[in-house]
C-alpha cells in the first residue's frame, strides 16, 4: 500500500507540473497519512537533518568554483588547450568540444555548468565555421554528460551521502567510464565528420601553441590537484571543494586577471542560487527517504524483485530501463534521492557491487538530462543556439544513442568500472 501511495502521489504531482520540491513534500505528507503520523514537525526536523551532513558541504563549494571558472577564464583556457591538442584533425572543433568536456568535467562536476560554459564558447565558433547548428549543439550537450561521471561529481556526492557509500570510491570509480564515454563520442563525431564532409582544421605556429599550453597549465592543474589530493588522502571531497574555490579565485584574479574583487559578489550570488535549488530538493528528498524507510518500501521492492535477484544482469537491465524512463520525466537530483535508498538494498541483495551500481545509476540519470521532454540540458542548448526543441533532439540523437550504448556496455562488462577502481583505490 505504501508503494502505491508514494508512486501515485509522485506521478500525480509530475503530471500536474508541480515543482519537484513541492511534489516531494506532498509525497512526504501522503506517506505520513498512510502511516498514521500526524506530527508535521517530523517532516521539518528530517529536512533540516538531511542537509546537516559534512559531505554535502562539497556541493556549494564545487558549484561556486564552477561559477568562478566560467567568469575567470579557466574554461576558455581549457578550450584553447583542446584546440592545440586535437584541433588539427578534420572537423577539429567537434573533437575540441569533447576533449574540453572531459577536462572541464574535472573542474565543475556539473553537467549544466559544462553545457552552459562550453556551449557559450564553442557553439558560436562552430556556427561561424559552417558546422550544422543542431549537430554542433547536440555534441556539446551530449559531452556535458561526462561531467557528473568524472570526479569531482556533484551527483555522486548526493548519491553517496544518501545511501552511505564512500564519496572517494564513487569519485575514483567514475574516471574510466567517463573517459570511455568521451572516446565513444569522439568515434561518433568521426562518423559525423565523414557524413557531413567537414574538412576544417585549426593550426598554430609552435610559438602560439607554446603560449597557449603555458597559459593553460594553471587551469589544467586544478583537476589533477583535486583528484590526486582526494586519492592520496590529503583532503576529503568537501575540503577539495573548498580548495577548488580558493584556487579558482586566485588564478582568476592574479594569474588570468579576468576577475576583479567586485565580481566575487556576482559569482557568490549565482553560486548561492544554484546551491539553494539543489539543497532544497536534498532536504525534501531526505525527509521523504526517512518516511520511505519507516514505511518499509525498500523491503517491499526487494520482495517485488525477488525473482530477479538470482539473475543480477537481468535485474540490472530492468532497473536501468526503469531509471531511464524516470530520467526522461524527472530531474537528476530528485531521481537520485528518491530511488537511491529504494534500489540499493535490492542490488546489494543481488550481490552487485554498490559502487559499480552508483556509477551506472549516475550515468543513466545524467543521460536523462539530454532526453525529452524534461531534459534540462536540451533547453540550455536551445537557448544557446536559438533553435527549437525538435531540431535540438534531431541534432543530439546520434550522440544520445552512443551514450546509451556505453551504458549497456558497462552493464555487460562491469570490469570496466571495477578493475580500474581496484587500481585507483
Amino acid at each position: 500500500m505504501a508503494v502505491a501511495v508514494f508512486l501515485g502521489t509522485l506521478t500525480a504531482g509530475l503530471i500536474m507540473n508541480v515543482p519537484i520540491f513541492f511534489v516531494l513534500i506532498l509525497c512526504g505528507l501522503a506517506l505520513m497519512l498512510n502511516l498514521g503520523i500526524t506530527d508535521l514537525a517530523i517532516l521539518g526536523q528530517n529536512m533540516i537533518a538531511g542537509t546537516n551532513n559534512f559531505a554535502l558541504m562539497a556541493i556549494p563549494f564545487f558549484m561556486l568554483s564552477g561559477e568562478v571558472m566560467g567568469k575567470g577564464g579557466l574554461a576558455r583556457r581549457i578550450v584553447d588547450f583542446s584546440n592545440v591538442v586535437v584541433g588539427r584533425l578534420p572537423g577539429g572543433l567537434g573533437y575540441v568540444a569533447i576533449l574540453a568536456s572531459i577536462l572541464f568535467a574535472g573542474l565543475s562536476g556539473s553537467a549544466v555548468a559544462d553545457a552552459a560554459a562550453l556551449g557559450g564558447l564553442l557553439v558560436p565558433l562552430m556556427m561561424a565555421n559552417g558546422y550544422n547548428t543542431e549537430r554542433s549543439t547536440g555534441l556539446i550537450c551530449a559531452g556535458a554528460v561526462i561531467a557528473p561521471i568524472i570526479p569531482p561529481s556533484i551527483p555522486m556526492i548526493v548519491l553517496a551521502t544518501s545511501v552511505g557509500l564512500s564519496v572517494t570510491q564513487g569519485f575514483m570509480a567514475g574516471i574510466v567510464p567517463g573517459l570511455v564515454l568521451g572516446l565513444a563520442l569522439m568515434f561518433t563525431w568521426t562518423l559525423v565528420v565523414k557524413k557531413d564532409g567537414y574538412t576544417d582544421k585549426i593550426t598554430f605556429t609552435n610559438e602560439e601553441a607554446k603560449k597557449i599550453v603555458k597559459e593553460s597549465i594553471p587551469a589544467l592543474f586544478m583537476p589533477i590537484i583535486i583528484v590526486g589530493g582526494i586519492r592520496m588522502g590529503v583532503f576529503t571531497p568537501t575540503e577539495a571543494g573548498a580548495f577548488a574555490v580558493v584556487y579558482a579565485l586566485l588564478i582568476s584574479i592574479f594569474v588570468y586577471k579576468e576577475m576583479g574583487w567586485s565580481d566575487i559578489v556576482d559569482v557568490c550570488v549565482e553560486g548561492t542560487i544554484s546551491t539553494g535549488i539543489v539543497m532544497a530538493i536534498v532536504a525534501a528528498a531526505t525527509a521523504v527517504g526517512w518516511l520511505i524507510t519507516i514505511a518499509q518500501i525498500p523491503a517491499q521492492v526487494v520482495v517485488l524483485l525477488q525473482p530477479l535477484i538470482a539473475h543480477p544482469q537481468i535485474l540490472l537491465l530492468v532497473i536501468m530501463g526503469f531509471l531511464f524512463i524516470m530520467g526522461m520525466i524527472m530531474d537528476l537530483t530528485p531521481n537520485i534521492l528518491i530511488f537511491g535508498p529504494i534500489l540499493f538494498p535490492v542490488v546489494v541483495a543481488a550481490g552487485i557491487d554498490p559502487v559499480y551500481f552508483a556509477v551506472l545509476m549516475v550515468l543513466n540519470l545524467t543521460i536523462g538530462l539530454i532526453t525529452p521532454p524534461v531534459g534540462i540540458i536540451l533547453y540550455i542548448g536551445c537557448s544557446i543556439s536559438n533553435i527549437k526543441l525538435g531540431k535540438m533532439i534531431s541534432g543530439i540523437m546520434p550522440f544520445l544513442i552512443t551514450e546509451i550504448i556505453v551504458l549497456f556496455l558497462l552493464v555487460f562488462f562491469p570490469q570496466l568500472v571495477l578493475v580500474p577502481l581496484s587500481w585507483f583505490m
